[in-house]
């Protein structure tokens, strides 16, 4: 069967990696010049299964409004006229109960559990190295309340029997040596030993290689204008190539494929959140992180990879805005500065902003749409890395008739068309 993929991200690029696996005829289009150059550039890096949460979550609508007042707080909206962005907050907040949390993050956890098995058969079956590290995540804590919140989250963990630590602060510099050094008080932090970190962007690269060496034809540079239908199917995409027929096709275009599928006429409430990273080559290693940490005060993630850290964070709706706001920089590099002071150069760090693609309950749309030859694998928000070998592993066993081998229920699009 021939398979056309529309986006060259970590998410597209793994779900031509099964479906060639599988026997495919695979084409990858992509508009950049080559792989991973959005949202999969620069990402902060985690693979972190355990930490697989909906933004939507109790007590966000408060915070949020706290946040909004403060200079550099993790979330700001950049106002204007988009009726998309403020429907999509609004189902947001809807989606900000106990309940709702409970049932979206018990749908986000297995999927990223299972992506993770898929990534270490992939890295065991090919040899593909990304800087990758099995070291887990800390999730830190600076204050009593945080701790004591984490009650909902761990509920789910012994649901799916995901291992995990909850450490005081003297366990929490044993996992981490560097914040020995803290410019401020620790109170504890949730630990998931079974979490990986690596290279987004360095993972997509190879396995673009990979790809290639099992007949994947790459397209980068090349736009995808529509995909028309007659007859209740695809048939064909409209390309710069001109118009290329095929049997399925794969939306995974990041926000853009909201895009194609409102065309189609088969609207998914998918918008883009902006966030923001700073690359930061390493000065002192032993004040440099051994894994991911994540501050619960800024909502930031502090990644090891290689002799560079990774420090992303901070949850921006602007739309499809790609500007580089210094702003944003702030809480970034405080952070760092407060956590790990000294560990990085930030006077050589390189400042970046990507577009995720987010949901308003939190799981990822990912199945079979309206059109029996149109799938989609795409919202994935803050957990596009995480959960990427998952999800293309699960298309490709769908395209090719085969059962998925976890349950998927609740994961399409049609959860919204109901």
């Amino acid at each position: 069967m021939k398979v056309i993929v529309v986006g060259g991200g970590v998410i597209g690029v793994t779900t031509a990696y099964y479906l060639a696996e599988a026997g495919h005829e695979v084409v990858v289009y992509d508009r950049q010049k080559g792989p991973a150059q959005e949202t999969s550039y620069a990402n902060s890096g985690e693979i972190s299964s355990g930490c697989a949460s909906p933004l939507a979550a109790p007590g966000v609508p408060l915070k949020a409004l706290k946040w909004l007042a403060m200079k550099d707080g993790p979330f700001s909206v950049r106002p204007k006229f988009d009726p998309k962005m403020w429907m999509w907050l609004a189902r947001m907040l809807r989606n900000c109960t106990t309940e709702r949390y409970a049932t979206n993050k018990s749908l986000m956890v297995p999927l990223a559990e299972y992506s993770r098995d898929m990534l270490r058969v992939l890295r065991q079956g090919t040899g593909i190295a990304y800087d990758e590290l099995s070291h887990g995540t800390l999730q830190l804590f600076r204050t009593q309340e945080q701790l004591d919140g984490i009650a909902p989250d761990i509920a789910v963990l012994d649901k799916f029997e995901v291992p995990y630590e909850i450490l005081d602060a003297a366990g929490c510099i044993a996992a981490e040596p560097g914040l020995a050094g803290a410019r401020h008080d620790i109170t504890g932090g949730l630990r998931l030993p079974d979490d990986e970190t690596g290279d987004c962007r360095l993972f997509t690269e190879r396995l673009v290689a990979l790809c290639t060496e099992r007949g994947v034809v790459f397209r980068f540079g090349k736009n995808v204008y529509s995909l028309p239908q007659w007859g209740g199917r695809l048939h064909q995409a409209v390309t710069d190539d001109g118009i290329v027929p095929a049997d399925a096709f794969v939306l995974a275009a990041g926000s853009y494929s909201e895009r194609f599928m409102r065309k189609l006429h088969q609207r998914v409430p998918l918008y883009p959140l902006k966030g923001y990273s700073l690359t930061v080559p390493i000065a002192d290693a032993g004040a440099a992180p051994v894994s991911t940490i994540i501050d619960e005060t800024c909502k930031v993630a502090i990644t090891r990879l290689g002799d560079r850290i990774r420090v992303g964070g901070t949850v921006e709706m602007s739309g499809f805005d790609l500007t580089l706001h210094e702003s944003r920089r702030a809480p970034l590099e405080q952070s760092l500065r407060e956590l790990l002071p000294g560990a990085g150069n930030l006077r050589e760090a390189h400042f970046w902003c990507g577009l995720r693609p987010m949901t308003p309950d939190g799981p990822p749309i990912l199945g079979r749409t309206k059109l029996p030859n149109l799938f989609i694998n795409t919202g994935h928000g803050m957990l596009g890395w995480t959960m990427a070998c998952g999800s293309g592993k699960i298309l490709a066993d769908m395209i090719s008739g085969r059962e998925p081998e976890i349950d998927i229920s609740g994961l399409g699009p049609e959860r919204y068309w109901a």
